[in-house]
This record gives C-alpha cells, sequence and structure tokens, in this order.
C-alpha cells in the first residue's frame, strides 16, 4: 500500500528545538502550556518558539487550550498538543504470542489485537501474520475508535510508522535478526525492510527488552536502571543516564546468557549453566523461589557491573506471580548490600508492555529521543 499525504502524515521535526517544544507540549498534557513557558524551559527566544509553534499548529500537532491568568499584561494563551494527531503502531512479538497497539502521540494505547503466533513457523508465515494483525487493528479502530478521525482511510498509511519488538539477538540499526535463541534459522533476516515492504510504512525493530526499557523511561523512569524482562526467555533491557544503551552491535543487555553454573544445563545459544536456564527450569517444576533466587544473583552480578540505581522486573512469568520473584530477587541484592556496606538497591514491578515500548521506537524520535 502507499503512502498518502493525509492529516496524519507528520512533518519530521525541522530541528532540534522544535523535538524540545514538542516534548513539552506532551509533557504538559492536557492543561496545556503558554509560549512564554515554552520559551523559558527551552531557553529559546519567545520570537522563535512563536514560529516553532505555528508551524507545529499548522501541521495539527498543537492546539490553542485556553488563557491562563499571568502576573502582569494579557493573560496568556497556552497550548496543547493534539495527541489524535499521529499514531504508530506498536508490535510485541514473542516466541509463541503476538500483541499489537495502537498508539497516539500522548502515548496512550487506542486499539489492541492478541494472537497465538509460533516463531518457528518461517519468515514468510511470521511476516504475514504481523503485518496482517497491524492491518486488522488500524482497520478495527478506523471505523469505531477514537483515533477514527485521522485513520479514516483504514490503512497504515496514515500512520508514522511500525516498530517490532522481539526476542534478540538482533541488529537494531539495520533491522537484521541474528540467531534467535530457540529459533537459529532467523539468523540474517531482514526483518524491518521484509515488513516494510509488506506495510508501506517506516518499521523499525528492536529487542523486546530495549523496547520495554525505552518505553519505561519515556514514561517516566528516570536515572539509571535495568529492565528484566523473564517470560518465554530472559534479557534486560538498560537505561544509562536516561538513554538505553544497546551496545555497539545491539548485544547490550544479553542478560539471560550470562553463565553462573559452569556444569549446569544446557541452554539454547549453546552454553552451560545460563542464567535463562536456570530460570526457566525452575519455573517449569514450580519452583518459583529458585527461580527467583537465580534471578537475584545475576541481578546482583549486573548491579555490580553497572552501578544502577533500580531493578524492574517485567515479563509474563514474573506478572503472572510477581511477589515471589520481588522477595526473592530483593534478598539476594540486600545480602550483598550488607557485604559491601552499600545501601540496598531497589526493586519494583514493571507493567508488561513491549508492544507500546515498541511504537515509541517510532514516535520518540519525533520528540527529540532518536538516542533514547
Amino acid at each position: 500500500m502507499n503512502r498518502t499525504n493525509g492529516g496524519v502524515n507528520l512533518l519530521a521535526p525541522r530541528s532540534h528545538n522544535t523535538a524540545l517544544v514538542l516534548d513539552l507540549l506532551r509533557g504538559a498534557g492536557a492543561g496545556g502550556i503558554s509560549r512564554l513557558e515554552l520559551a523559558e524551559r527551552t531557553g529559546l527566544t519567545p520570537q522563535a518558539v512563536s514560529k516553532i509553534t505555528g508551524r507545529l499548529r499548522e501541521a495539527g500537532l498543537a492546539v490553542e487550550a485556553g488563557h491562563r491568568a499571568s502576573t502582569g499584561g494579557k493573560p496568556r494563551t497556552v497550548l496543547r498538543l493534539v495527541p489524535a494527531a499521529g499514531h504508530a503502531v506498536g508490535i510485541h512479538l514473542d516466541r509463541d504470542a503476538l500483541r499489537t497497539v495502537l498508539v497516539d502521540l500522548a502515548g496512550t494505547v487506542v486499539g489492541e489485537r492478541r494472537a497465538a503466533l509460533d516463531l518457528g513457523a518461517g519468515a514468510e508465515a511470521v511476516v504475514a501474520a504481523v503485518a496482517g494483525e497491524a492491518e486488522a487493528l488500524v482497520t478495527g479502530v478506523s471505523g469505531t475508535g477514537p483515533a477514527a478521525p485521522q485513520l479514516a482511510a483504514g490503512s497504515l498509511s496514515a500512520l508514522l510508522g511500525v516498530g517490532v519488538a522481539l526476542p534478540g539477538p538482533l541488529d537494531h540499526t539495520r533491522g537484521v535478526l541474528h540467531r534467535v535463541t530457540g529459533f537459529p534459522e532467523w539468523d540474517g533476516f531482514p526483518l524491518r525492510d521484509a515488513l516494510a515492504r509488506r506495510l508501506g510504512v517506516p518499521v523499525a525493530v528492536d529487542k523486546d527488552t530495549n523496547a520495554a526499557a525505552l518505553g519505561l523511561a519515556v514514561a517516566g523512569e528516570r536515572g539509571s536502571f535495568a529492565y528484566l524482562h523473564l517470560g518465554t526467555g530472559l534479557g534486560a533491557g538498560l537505561v544509562i543516564g536516561g538513554t538505553v544503551h544497546r551496545g555497539a552491535r545491539t548485544g547490550a543487555g544479553e542478560f539471560g546468557h550470562q553463565v553462573v553454573q559452569l556444569d549446569g544445563p544446557p541452554c539454547g545459544c549453546g552454553d552451560r549453566g545460563c542464567v535463562e536456564a536456570l530460570c526457566l527450569a525452575a519455573v517449569a517444576r514450580g519452583d518459583l523461589a529458585e527461580a527467583a533466587r537465580v534471578l537475584g544473583i545475576a541481578a546482583g552480578n549486573l548491579v555490580a557491573l553497572l552501578d544502577i540505581d533500580l531493578v524492574l522486573l517485567g515479563g509474563r512469568t514474573v506478572t503472572g506471580a510477581p511477589d515471589p520473584f520481588l522477595r526473592g530477587v530483593e534478598a539476594v541484592l540486600d545480602a550483598r548490600a550488607r557485604h559491601t556496606g552499600e545501601p540496598p538497591i531497589p526493586v519494583r514491578t514493571a507493567p508488561d508492555e513491549v508492544a507500546e515500548g515498541a511504537a515509541q521506537l517510532v514516535l520518540s524520535p519525533l520528540f527529540g529521543r532518536a538516542d533514547a
């Protein structure tokens, strides 16, 4: 399908300054923000802000939202972002399931679909399933949902793009998969380009853990943290100083494949005694306390290596039984802190929102987070 020049075919930010203004508009929410406040927060001149906001209004990205009293002179005009002015599809492509969401500029989910999937069914079948779910989601929302006026064409050409998150390893920059653990047949497959050809819109591809970490950072998690995702596999998304750390080859965060037992059971990656193999084996036999202990030991290694501020736990296995994992990981990290004399690192659960994070792979550059 071909791209159109319809109402949501948004301009890319003309400059870093435009992205700064858009990000402040997004952060201000429905209450909005005045041009004077935008100038104060960005360090731009009022004239520059007026030009930028004028372009944003022309593009349908911003509207006036009333007036606010000032300490002197006339009331200030308040502007707000128009969330429905643009959308992105976010896809969590797991080993056995597919979740697809439609997200507006404010990050609100306005549509969702779920389907079973076999990642081992082959590239052609998986690409067709992913494309079909994305198209069905947009078509369904265009008829009835809150995004209907903007998606009236009922096609993906009305979108900014599609973000796809799936297990690694992979090359985020090129959108090419490597030997996905348990599915070596995907090695070298250009998933990004294959989906872009099929859907006719820009596509971004990243590891599920990186996408989830990006979503958490966009939603307000600050500082340096690790998001540990335990589902059909185990991985980590790393945010260092507010930016997702992928490494030179998107290899950072292959957390599940650190060896913690030299003579341990074989892992799908080819090594023995990997954290992922030990955790999944404990989960399979119903020993969540042992799974949490192993996860805690691996988390302690990560804390010692990166000196992070926070550990977040997520993924379907954790969200299905959060308390044992919280207790187990906290116990290991607290014991480590007593040995080192340092304050214990806090541990919290995080929502299982990989698909939402995948949508941010498309949306974040619009708001100046291209390196997030």
